[in-house]
């Protein structure tokens, strides 16, 4: 569930500071985006060069940045986060948190923060017992802040009791918890198609499209984000989901795809259908390959099977059934057609006209038609962005 998270990291001065270098290795092998922000103190126990060698990134700890005077802008870190870590927190941080002092630079993203924030404490033990250690923690719960317990153990004073720093496998797994907690599809099944369909003539030639496949996968990715848990049926497509939890069904004709898409349909709660699906198929596919010999050649096709039509028909009231759309002319009178005589919940309308939209691109132009008929028209934008957008139509219409 950390895939894709954007995650800035915190560094306060603590002897637990090493533990932050396998933290973000552990992050990084999670799929996460990681920056830096190290204290003036943080500094004496770790190098900032370690730090931003496992993390990939600049690591920040100045205002500006001496060689040029450039600003290390508080507020756009603050803003990239999905969410803040500040491990180790040491006490002096967490009294200055608690007490709004904004002396450093962490210490001002942290006052801009929007996202979640999480801290992990570091310190001997009679600081973390101190009346005013507990006063200050109690005012960062209050701030809607979330704790990450220190253990128990040998202290760096030779004291044993709680105080150390949870581990840098424990606060991967508390985070993974708390975030799986609060997504929005954790627990609903979804099935997404992808990519073309090839038809075949021969054993060496097809009737195919241009579709990538770019757009269902990106769909997949995001759903498995917000929790959902994700089967992909592709047609043959170079592309490859970043979450390995999916489950890849990859088949090569419109009929392999209607099987598995029957086989799974009564298991999942959504059906996403975005694959490029062959209308029409060769009457016959010829058992060896055929020769250029005639000066013209004809091919008899038939109907495949309309899978978005039959799934409409097997659809049960707590399932949706999202369809899509890619269209040359009159774009919205084919797509309301769709949306009405294939019982979906909501369409997803794109034109060839429209620059930027369409096959094999990384981005895409939509507008998204509701079963009420109400339509939001969206800019172009990465085709990640859109997946998100469906994501969040999704949402809503679960929502109702």
């Amino acid at each position: 569930m950390l895939t894709g998270k954007k995650i800035l990291l915190g560094v306060c001065g603590s002897i637990a500071a090493y533990k932050s270098a396998i933290l973000i290795r552990l992050l990084v092998k999670k799929g996460a985006t990681v920056r830096v922000i190290m204290t003036h103190d943080a500094v004496n126990f770790i190098t900032p060069l370690t730090l931003s060698t496992l993390s990939k990134n600049p690591v920040l700890v100045n205002y500006s940045k001496p060689e040029t005077g450039e600003w290390n802008n508080h507020v756009e870190l603050a803003l990239w986060a999905d969410l803040f870590l500040i491990a180790p927190t040491s006490a002096n941080t967490l009294a200055k948190m608690a007490n709004g002092i904004c002396d450093n630079l962490l210490l001002a993203t942290y006052l801009s923060a929007k996202s979640k924030v999480y801290f992990a404490p570091a310190m001997d033990l009679d600081m973390w017992k101190h009346q005013a250690t507990k006063a200050n923690i109690k005012k960062l719960l209050s701030y809607s802040n979330i704790l990450i317990q220190p253990g128990e153990g040998e202290l760096a004073s030779g004291l044993v009791g709680e105080g150390r720093m949870a581990e840098p496998e424990e606060i991967i797994n508390f985070l993974v918890n708390d975030i799986n907690k609060q997504l929005p599809l954790k627990g609903i099944k979804v099935l997404v198609t992808a990519g073309p369909t090839y038809e075949a003539i021969d054993p060496v030639r097809f009737i195919g499209n241009h579709s990538s496949g770019k757009m269902g996968f990106a769909i997949a990715d995001e759903l498995t984000l917000l929790g959902a848990e994700v089967t992909i049926v592709t047609g043959p497509t170079n592309q490859i989901n970043k979450n390995t939890g999916i489950e890849r069904i990859n088949v090569t004709s419109a009929k392999e795809m209607y099987e598995a898409c029957l086989i799974n349909f009564k298991k999942i709660d959504v059906c996403i259908m975005s694959a490029a699906v062959a209308d029409y198929t060769p009457e016959n596919i010829a058992p060896i390959k055929i020769k250029k010999k005639e000066a013209k050649f004809n091919i008899e096709l038939k109907k495949t099977e309309d899978i978005l039509f039959n799934l409409g028909k097997l659809k049960s009231k707590k399932q949706i059934l999202v369809g899509f759309a890619l269209e040359t002319n009159d774009e919205e009178h084919f797509a309301l057609e769709k949306l009405k005589n294939k019982n979906l919940d909501f369409i997803v309308l794109n034109s060839l006209n429209d620059e930027g939209a369409g096959f094999k691109k990384d981005t895409n132009k939509i507008t998204i038609i509701g079963k009420d008929l109400k339509k939001t028209t969206f800019n172009t934008k990465s085709k990640e962005e859109v997946a998100i957008d469906i994501c969040q139509k999704l949402i809503e219409t679960m929502n109702k």
